[in-house]
């Protein structure tokens, strides 16, 4: 996720940062060539590798850059000092260094110089930086300051972030996701910037100047589906009680080299307890079918603590909303009944494959017929 922070300075600050090491780079790369002097060949650009082994060698990386700072252009005209690919203003063990943290204040205090020429301009790229040290908050008053951080896929929150993320480039290439499509796209691209930006060039180019509406055939179509996807689609053709699509989707996974234990554990047992925890919900509070997963959350997270214990969490220890808000949404296609029978079907099929010989696929394709006929 990007955030951008403008200062008007005398003498020019610029840092890249942040955990999406693969923008991070590319980005601070492209700005280098933007910031270095036209015509001034390798004497107008001066990198320090800041990718120290060590906390000594991380001080002497800061302290020349510093020197570099304070040194005018060999020729006159300008000079761009790049600190570059820096691993130690982190919480690690070279960045708590004393020796680190002492040099990092002088290189604080140089950037608040004018360095001794206008003309000079600073460049600093960084996989990691402590936003907790002074440093940080000197970039921050000083700097023209780039922020790309990689949404975790393991915290709760991260698919509303993420399509938050979505939405926000899609409008600045005035495309708009239908919600269905949305929510597949977010999970196919994990969040990741590089991948995000990507699959979007890709559905701005196929949709041309005619159309800007993104559907759901258009991202699947057009953005390759990973397990992670498969499964997600599986549970999705579940929920919206498509027979020939989940069917297709088992023989996908099977393909795969998936195995059926599997499949029945990851896609199919999940769902179906997420619809009826959902329904069941719904029913015993009167909770209104929501028009999108993510106002589910709102609506859960509003419910008294002893009514929400038996769901199901993520591993730092919040409720799994996003799934049960997509469970919320098509709850309404089944009657509890039935999946409570579905789930009586899915430990008969569980059974079956660890304890008999009958073909996998056929064991998964009852299960599935069982639920949405």
């Amino acid at each position: 996720m990007k955030a951008k922070t403008p200062r008007a300075t005398a003498a020019s600050v610029y840092a890249v940062v942040g955990s999406d090491e693969s923008t991070v780079k590319t980005t601070a790369k492209e700005m280098a060539a933007q910031l270095a002097p036209a015509g001034a060949g390798d004497f107008g650009v001066e990198t320090i590798d800041g990718c120290a082994d060590n906390a000594e060698q991380a001080a002497s990386r800061i302290r020349s850059t510093i020197e570099a700072l304070q040194t005018l252009p060999f020729f006159g005209g300008g000079k761009l000092v790049w600190l570059k690919n820096a691993n130690f203003l982190g919480d690690n063990v070279i960045g708590r260094a004393a020796s680190v943290q002492a040099a990092l204040e002088e290189l604080a205090a140089a950037l608040q110089s004018d360095f001794g020429s206008d003309d000079v301009k600073f460049l600093l790229s960084a996989p990691e930086l402590d936003k907790r040290r002074s440093f940080y908050k000197t970039l921050a008053k000083r700097a023209e300051l780039q922020l790309f951080d990689k949404l975790d896929a393991s915290r709760s929150g991260w698919e509303e972030a993420a399509a938050d993320l979505v939405q926000s480039l899609g409008r600045a290439r005035k495309l708009q996701f239908d919600p269905e499509a949305l929510d597949l796209f977010v999970l196919l691209t994990g969040g990741d910037n590089r991948v995000i930006g990507n699959e979007l060039e890709k559905i701005d180019l196929y949709l041309g100047n005619s159309e800007r509406r993104v559907s759901l055939e258009h991202v699947r179509t057009l953005v390759p589906l990973s397990r992670g996807g498969v499964i997600f689609e599986l549970g999705n053709a579940l929920a919206a009680r498509h027979l020939d699509r989940a069917l297709a989707l088992v023989r996908r996974l099977l393909d795969q080299g998936e195995s059926a234990i599997g499949i029945l554990l990851v896609a199919i047992i999940p769902t179906v307890r997420n619809l009826l925890l959902a329904k069941d919900l719904m029913q015993q509070h009167k909770l209104p079918r929501p028009s999108a997963p993510f106002s589910f959350i709102s609506t859960l997270n509003r419910l008294p603590n002893d009514v929400t214990a038996h769901l199901p969490r993520k591993k730092d220890g919040s409720i799994n909303g996003y799934a049960l808000g997509i469970a919320a949404t098509q709850a309404h296609r089944f009657e509890t009944e039935q999946l409570v029978h579905g789930l009586e079907a899915c430990l008969a099929a569980n059974l079956q494959i660890v304890t008999s010989q009958l073909d996998h696929e056929l064991i998964l394709n009852q299960v599935v017929v069982k639920l949405l006929v």
